[in-house]
């Protein structure tokens, strides 16, 4: 059953208490299930997202054999997936708040299988440019359903996690992107594998079959996941909250924490308002915890939230947070075969089967060394120290070795080199690669969140899209040292746009979100 992965349950102050003497990451078996079912998804996502890696070198040799993939189409390939997210971000995040996240989720995974099974059936006939030209748009629309993965599993989660714990789950969500980049390189090899003998022995053309296979894998958790998703019930949280077309009350409780001085068991007055009523579920003991329930168009609702600057001040903080890292982070690993010749793993030499799998084995080795670690230690952290400074930390360090990698890249041995990169993937995960999109979903009441972090994270794929669009182009005209120093450019504005947004460990943004409209008179 699914019911109980809603922490707002009618034991909410037991659960409440016991949850406040827990280690953040000891999870119940509920929220381990939500974590599971929201976490497959970006499993997925980073799958789909980062197996181009892999893919494009492949197409290069099956469709260009001479000359390898055009700078220009290869770019178009990356980007066309943050093209689609950027959409799909937008898109379902406005439709999660409007229609309620049972009405949406699920519906982004259809999306991706479609446009999975349409990648994979590109007619072997077409030329080079058809290929990727059928590529490029069908990638786009897995983007348009991966950006919609990205504010629906946030909300999901969000909607129903235990304050105390809500930075840990959705970090173990969003880890998962390491493991799907992790799992595209470990499956590359072992494609390759299966495939060894006949590339060694000259039929290179096999490799179009290898491709096909590897996007075709992704199917596979998609399938896992869809029912579950689809039959998710909406959480009891959000149904308070936009219960716009009539006045009636609904019994659930809301995670607040205690004011001082209020005891677990002290009630709360029930308060009423015509024009937008507090609805204020009831627990077993009978308290009572107030949700607002608004009867206003969703648009209306977010225009008006966003017309007080503090508001607009911690959403600008959010996306030019998650804008300016992903402009290096995706800058980085959409195009590691730069970092990748450097340690020797450039694909270059031996036969087809030699290159391919030199390309794969350097992918995973980085993914490995800090890609995953960083994820882990801010899941074990994120609900201790914080967001806040976890990001400014985060931006500073991962600058820090960006300025050794642009200035020494072309002196540092193999070793060092290896070391520098490591570390920068680790503080950008053990960082604002993470905390930008934690925040986003924590900043936010729940009545506007899916839209907000939606938002939120269409600025980063922008700076994902312009990474991925202008890396080749500019490394050509100005060299790679340059661009890196360009990387740590947006590392440093990363650490002054800190600034912006508010702390948000152990925050109710529901809460916080009453009391400023009982202030302004809109409830009483």
């Amino acid at each position: 059953m699914l019911g109980d992965l809603d922490h707002f349950d009618k034991d909410y102050h037991k659960n409440e208490e016991a949850q406040r003497r827990r280690k953040p990451w000891m999870l119940t078996w509920p929220q381990v299930k939500l974590v599971l079912l929201a976490g497959v998804g970006f499993f997925l996502d980073a799958y789909d997202l980062f197996i181009i890696n892999q893919v494009a070198p492949m197409l290069g040799k099956v469709y260009y054999p001479h000359g390898g993939l055009p700078p220009k189409w290869q770019d178009l390939i990356k980007a066309g997936a943050n093209i689609g997210c950027v959409i799909g971000q937008i898109g379902f995040g406005i439709l999660g708040d409007a229609f309620g996240r049972k009405f949406v989720y699920g519906k982004e995974l259809i999306l991706i299988i479609i446009a999975t099974i349409v990648t994979i059936s590109v007619p072997s006939y077409f030329s080079g440019h058809q290929v990727l030209l059928w590529i490029f748009i069908c990638r786009i629309f897995l983007g348009i359903g991966i950006g919609g993965d990205y504010p629906m599993s946030a909300t999901v989660v969000s909607d129903r996690a235990n304050i105390h714990r809500r930075g840990t789950m959705l970090c173990f969500i969003f880890a998962n992107q390491g493991w799907g980049s992790f799992t595209g390189s470990l499956v590359t090899i072992v494609t390759l594998s299966g495939f060894k003998h006949r590339l060694k022995n000259g039929h290179p053309h096999d490799v179009d079959k290898a491709w096909r296979v590897l996007v075709g894998l992704s199917l596979v958790p998609a399938f896992g996941t869809l029912y579950q998703r689809l039959v998710l019930p909406e959480s009891r949280k959000f149904e308070l909250t936009k219960d716009s077309n009539n006045n009636t009350r609904t019994s659930l409780p809301e995670a607040v924490t205690p004011k001082k001085g209020a005891g677990v068991d002290e009630k709360v007055t029930e308060v009423d308002s015509e024009a937008s009523p507090v609805v204020r579920p009831v627990d077993a003991a009978g308290e009572r915890h107030g949700v607002i329930a608004s009867k206003k168009a969703h648009w209306q609702e977010f225009v008006e939230y966003f017309s007080t600057w503090n508001h607009l001040r911690v959403l600008l903080g959010s996306m030019l947070g998650w804008f300016l890292v992903d402009i290096a982070f995706y800058g980085i690993n959409l195009n590691q075969s730069v970092v990748l010749a450097q340690i020797g793993y450039s694909g270059k030499t031996g036969d087809v089967f030699d290159q391919l799998f030199d390309v794969a084995t350097g992918n995973i080795i980085v993914t490995a060394l800090g890609f995953l670690p960083g994820y882990y230690v801010t899941l074990f952290l994120i609900d201790i120290v914080g967001r806040k400074k976890l990001q400014f930390m985060g931006f500073i360090m991962s600058g820090l070795f960006l300025a050794i990698l642009a200035g020494e890249i072309n002196h540092l041995g193999k070793g060092p080199l290896v070391a520098c990169f490591t570390f920068m993937q680790f503080f950008f995960n053990f960082g604002a690669n993470t905390t930008t999109f934690i925040v986003a979903a924590e900043l936010f009441p729940t009545r506007i969140r899916a839209t907000a972090h939606g938002i939120s994270a269409a600025a980063g794929k922008c700076g994902a899209i312009l990474s991925s669009l202008v890396f080749n182009q500019l490394k050509a005209k100005i060299g790679t040292s340059a661009v890196l120093w360009i990387f740590f450019g947006t590392c440093m504005l990363g650490f002054l746009s800190t600034f912006l947004i508010d702390e948000t460990m152990g925050v109710d943004p529901d809460e916080k979100d009453e009391a400023e409209r009982r202030a302004k008179g809109e409830i009483q």
